[in-house]
């Protein structure tokens, strides 16, 4: 390409040379130049009409145009065209092949462009959730699936969790729903069907709350004829200690059950109790009075400088603080300090529940919220401990939009903080306003 612009220029110089020296040999210099330009402009127009009609008639392999740079050009355009098509090739390929990989998915996979609308979607998404994928191709996706907890959640912005939704086209059918960015402006909805995993788990709960209804009547028996063995003067001295172990094992096989009760209510209740104001304070201070008689426990502080209140479930809240108390003053010495904290901010509320204990390994934290489980489970048996507790914590958070943050030192303590969104905070001189239009 270099060597024919020289080319080129050459000749045109030549060209514009040999028009001046002709015009000067007649006696007018300028007017050979002028002519010399004008057959030098025409001949290039000739020669761009040529172009554009080998382009039109995609005769880009038209020898016609010699060694010129009209011939380069036309190779470049010819060896692009052909790039292209190379290219062309191998993304309809590719595109046939995500095409084929995404029809065979059994999750329900749907494009959606910067406003929630339908880019395209796969067969599944058919199945699971009714879309079809030419007659609702630019319909907003919450058009079609219009449950409030999916609407928050499209439009919440926040998509590190996924959401549970019934199924719209299958009555008793579960949808798991997920969005991930997909593209510069594009998300993309990927929706599972969990209809089993949620019988199961229904199932599941199901069996411990009628297995724990059943264990009580029992357990009350023989507590009730341990009791009196205790209290019987005349029980003979050699089983005053086997009573005394069978009363307090039924007391801790009492507490099991009432664990695994309320846990199975936590897990199954759908509301959260939002039209109750709770005393957050007041709460935590009653905590610590009602522990302060029971021997052996560490010195309890509370600090609670917002008078702001939480909108929830006030025996639900009540049923956090007992249990992150409980945790702290068992594992807690006496000589120890276990502080019950209340502080709200422009970004929510955290109570907090911290102890100068034993600590936790970091390798522990991530499960201490599983049921059952137990960081040494030989002391948690001895002291009463099941592993419920903290699961319970969970869910009821779960149910009031908050989350569980535990940091643990072992040998220096632990804190967990229960945060809670702004929008669940009120201020102690606010008076809510009921559904029903009536005052609080």
């Amino acid at each position: 390409m270099p060597g024919t612009r020289r080319k080129l220029l050459t000749g045109l110089l030549l060209l514009l040379a040999g028009g001046l020296a002709i015009g000067a040999f007649y006696g007018s210099a300028l007017g050979g130049l002028l002519i010399a330009a004008l057959l030098a402009l025409s001949y290039q127009v000739w020669q761009l009409l040529r172009f554009e009609k080998a382009l039109s008639g995609r005769r880009l392999e038209d020898p016609g145009f010699g060694e010129s740079i009209w011939s380069q050009m036309l190779a470049r355009v010819h060896y692009l065209q052909q790039r292209g098509k190379k290219h062309k090739r191998r993304y309809r390929r590719l595109l046939t092949e995500v095409r084929d990989s995404t029809n065979a998915m059994p999750d329900a996979g749907i494009v959606l462009n910067s406003r929630f609308e339908i880019v395209m979607s796969n067969p599944a998404a058919e199945e699971l959730v009714g879309i079809r994928t030419r007659a609702d191709r630019g319909q907003r996706v919450d058009n079609i699936l219009r449950h409030p907890r999916f609407v928050k959640y499209l439009h919440r912005g926040d998509y590190a969790n996924a959401v549970e939704i019934p199924s719209p086209v299958a009555e008793d059918n579960w949808l798991l729903c997920r969005l991930v960015p997909y593209g510069g402006d594009q998300t993309l909805l990927l929706i599972r069907d969990i209809t089993e995993r949620i019988r199961l788990s229904t199932m599941r709960r199901e069996f411990v709350a009628n297995a724990s209804h059943e264990l009580r009547s029992p357990l009350t028996v023989i507590s009730g004829y341990l009791d009196t063995l205790a209290a019987d003067g005349d029980l003979p001295a050699h089983w005053s200690k086997p009573v005394a172990q069978m009363r307090a094992q039924a007391t801790r096989m009492n507490r099991i059950v009432a664990e695994l009760l309320e846990l199975s209510r936590v897990e199954s209740a759908t509301t959260s109790g939002d039209d109750e104001r709770v005393d957050v304070a007041g709460l935590l201070a009653s905590a610590r009075r009602a522990c302060l008689d029971q021997p052996g426990v560490p010195n309890i502080v509370v600090r609670a400088p917002s008078p702001a209140h939480l909108r929830g479930s006030s025996s639900s809240i009540e049923s956090v603080i007992s249990n992150l108390l409980s945790n702290a003053i068992r594992h807690t010495p006496a000589d120890g300090t276990v502080t019950l904290s209340w502080e709200c901010g422009d970004h929510g509320a955290v109570l907090a529940v911290s102890d100068t204990g034993e600590g936790i390994d970091a390798a522990f934290v991530p499960r201490l919220t599983e049921r059952f489980f137990r960081v040494d489970a030989g002391r948690s048996r001895d002291d009463g401990g099941v592993g419920l507790g903290l699961a319970i914590v969970k869910h009821i958070l779960v149910r009031h939009g908050a989350h569980l943050e535990v940091s643990s030192t072992p040998g220096k303590g632990s804190r967990f903080a229960c945060h809670f969104p702004a929008s669940r905070i009120e201020p102690a001189g606010a008076v809510p306003i009921r559904r029903n239009g009536q005052s609080g």
